[in-house]
């Protein structure tokens, strides 16, 4: 029997009997044992391998009858033109011996749905579709009419081995016909462990070409050098993800695809490749210690301790991919690295390494974003009303009594900032461009908690949406969320009140409101926005691509907002 499959089996177990209610109110499983473990690895894969929390790995599954080969469907807001989706087709087996292949018949699946899914001139009437993969097909499909260009990562998971030479066969007449905006990915047990397993130290010799340089900083010290492709595509291949513990991007190509695309151009083309060095930005990397023979001239080999990268990421894994198509001439391109010696607990100074080094390319701020005044005093006041705050991301689950800055993030902006299009639509700029329009100075933590709790009662509602509800609720939870606010505020005392008026004194009476109200508020919002629909489409058909981008868009926030006005 295959260890990691035996620990994979151990997670899913775990998974299938923690979110047994998901599974039978959601996602209908019934007492199917088979099909909960098979979902439970789909959710483990959606949120190990695209760093999802629950709620987004749960809301990604679209698996069941009519799901065209596709059981998770995760994308991303367009930026830069592009929109980034993934889609992962699961074949959990009993047999825990990992020796499986993943079956041809499945990659063909795959081919198949990224053919047809995401190109809106294919009637999705003719694919029959559940409720659940169509609704997010839709969405994407709007994204795609709206001009932007679809990056798929189609991805086969497994508690097996990789697929078959025939369906490798396959995948590369598909890469043909897609070019790249396809990218093929397999993940197997020992693929997910290594993503799953506790951080521990990176310790490694590096071998380095030419010569270096190392400098003292305020007792700091940096050495500038440059690896051989071939040395980087080693380091990588012998600590997988624990090298990039504390980078801020996963790889999979859901970001910066149209870069890893150049490099692996560049590393491809024989003429090329000397020049990589010329066109790379290079990697940044932390330790605790480096050692090295300083009476050598050249080609030193540094004892690293403890290293880790925290840029350059999407480069090290893409020259990992490459070196093993192209083999050993990838020893003719280098890579410039830099080498910062931290002390172990220097948390803080790491931070700002990695915030400045990445600082070109749009990253998630939401960990860097942990140490400022104004979320440090917001964990305070939450945790004064008897609620704890999750500044940073952490493997753990979310408790009932507990919110993560990113749901609070996209509570305030949706119910107290009268942005819902742009609390689902731009998380990206959450804490960033839209950073201080949701964290205001006089945020305060009773604000936040009812606002996260609004906008946690019209998410179960849309989760588990009910026989009847409104063709709308998949798109507008968040627009309801903000009625749902508006309402409240009306409601507190006799002549309603202001939002800045909500504090730790009326918090008390604000939440028994929620909890007493909560289901009419809903009700009540779902009248408006159905009102609000029928003016803006008219004669025009209400189709579920239609509704989409209406709620991606401002003028439907207008309308509502207006007729408060």
């Amino acid at each position: 029997m295959s260890l990691a499959a035996q620990i994979i089996d151990q997670r899913v177990s775990g998974i299938a009997e923690k979110y047994a209610n998901f599974f039978t109110d959601e996602l209908r499983l019934g007492n199917d044992e088979e099909r909960r473990k098979s979902t439970s690895f789909l959710f483990l894969v959606a949120k190990t391998i695209f760093d999802l929390s629950d709620d987004e790995a749960m809301d990604s599954i679209v698996d069941g009858g009519n799901d065209f080969g596709v059981d998770v469907l995760y994308f991303e807001p367009p930026e830069d033109g592009e929109v980034a989706i993934a889609v992962v087709q699961g074949k959990y087996r009993g047999k825990l011996d990992g020796a499986a292949a993943f079956p041809e018949n499945g990659i063909a699946g795959l081919i198949d749905a990224v053919g047809a899914l995401f190109d809106p001139s294919r009637p999705l009437a003719s694919l029959g579709l559940n409720e659940r993969l169509q609704r997010r097909v839709e969405e994407v499909r709007a994204f795609v009419r709206d001009g932007a260009i679809p990056r798929v990562t189609a991805v086969a998971a497994n508690n097996g081995v990789s697929w078959t030479e025939h369906a490798e066969q396959r995948i590369g007449a598909a890469s043909r016909r897609f070019g790249n905006q396809v990218e093929w990915r397999h993940f197997g047990c020992d693929e997910l462990l290594a993503e799953l397993q506790a951080r521990k130290p990176v310790d490694d010799v590096l071998s380095l070409a030419g010569q270096a340089v190392v400098e003292t900083f305020d007792f700091r010290r940096v050495l500038v050098g440059r690896i051989s492709a071939a040395e980087l595509a080693r380091l990588v291949d012998n600590h997988n993800s624990r090298l990039f513990e504390k980078n801020i991007r996963r790889y999979l190509g859901l970001k910066g695809n149209r870069v890893n695309e150049s490099i692996a151009a560049t590393l491809r083309d024989p003429f090329e490749r000397p020049n990589f060095y010329f066109y790379n930005n290079g990697i940044t990397m932390v330790c605790s210690q480096f050692r090295h023979n300083a009476l050598s001239s050249a080609d030193w080999r540094v004892q690293v301790k403890d290293m880790q990268i925290v840029n350059g990421g999407q480069t090290a894994r893409t020259i990992q991919q490459i070196a093993k198509q192209v083999g050993a001439p990838i020893d003719l391109a280098d890579v410039l690295v830099r080498i910062y010696e931290v002390e172990q607990d220097d948390d803080a100074l790491v931070e700002a390494i990695t915030f400045a080094t990445n600082s070109q390319n749009p990253v998630d701020l939401r960990d860097l974003r942990a140490n400022d005044s104004i979320q440090q005093a917001l964990a305070v006041s939450i945790e004064d009303l008897g609620y704890k705050y999750r500044a940073k991301r952490e493997d753990a689950a979310v408790s009932s009594n507990e919110f993560t800055s990113a749901t609070v993030a996209e509570a305030v902006l949706a119910v107290w900032r009268a942005r819902p299009h742009q609390a689902r639509f731009a998380r990206r700029e959450h804490f960033g461009a839209l950073y201080e329009t949701i964290f205001t100075r006089d945020l305060n933590g009773a604000q936040a908690v009812i606002a996260a709790l609004l906008h946690r009662h019209a998410e179960n509602r849309r989760r588990r949406s009910p026989e009847g509800a409104p063709d709308f609720l998949a798109y507008g939870s968040r627009f309801v969320a903000m009625l749902m606010g508006r309402y409240l505020l009306h409601d507190m005392g006799d002549k309603g009140v202001a939002l800045d008026r909500i504090d730790h004194r009326n918090f008390e009476a604000a939440r028994r409101l929620v909890e007493e109200r909560h289901s009419s508020y809903m009700e009540r919002a779902e009248q408006e926005i159905a009102d609000s629909l029928d003016r803006l489409f008219g004669q025009r058909e209400r189709t579920l691509q239609r509704l989409s981008a209406t709620f991606r868009r401002g003028d439907l926030v207008e309308m509502l907002t207006g007729d408060a006005a």
